[in-house]
């Protein structure tokens, strides 16, 4: 009796909708962020690690030239997150994640988005708390033109 199975799917692979795209990835961007709704995280900014996948299609951003403006950028994201940060104070990691892959998504060259942050210094017996989000757009570009 054969008793070998399909191996499974990898948690953080794309659905087979995005088979067409590239993967981009900030991992670990570190920040300071006035994030939180305890007392203790509203005295001051904390740290808050920033991990983003963009997924991309290959028909849009595969270089001829080997130049950045062929390409979704990632300072773009960088930029992105700054922007966010910079307008003031949020109370869930929930709020700031949808937040950010709604923001990251609106660039023409990006398909979806997985986002995910996370609170390392909230409690001293866990390595950190956090959110991730997956948002992608309702159609390819291009998919529909006539």
């Amino acid at each position: 009796m054969n008793t070998r199975t399909a191996p499974a799917a990898r948690p953080d692979a794309p659905p087979p909708s995005l088979h067409h795209c590239r993967k981009l990835f900030l991992r670990r961007l570190e920040v300071q962020a006035q994030i939180g709704i305890h007392d203790f995280e509203q005295v001051a900014p904390q740290r808050l690690w920033i991990d983003v996948d963009l997924y991309v299609p290959y028909a849009q951003t595969t270089p001829a030239r080997d130049q950045i403006d062929e390409v979704v950028d990632y300072d773009y994201v960088r930029a992105v997150v700054a922007e966010r940060l910079a307008q003031g104070p949020i109370g869930l990691q929930e709020t700031l994640c949808d937040d950010l892959a709604q923001r990251l998504l609106a660039h023409p060259g990006v398909q979806a988005v997985r986002l995910s942050t996370c609170k390392p210094d909230v409690y001293p017996d866990c390595d950190g708390v956090g959110v991730e989000v997956f948002h992608a757009k309702a159609e390819h570009p291009g998919a529909a033109s006539a």
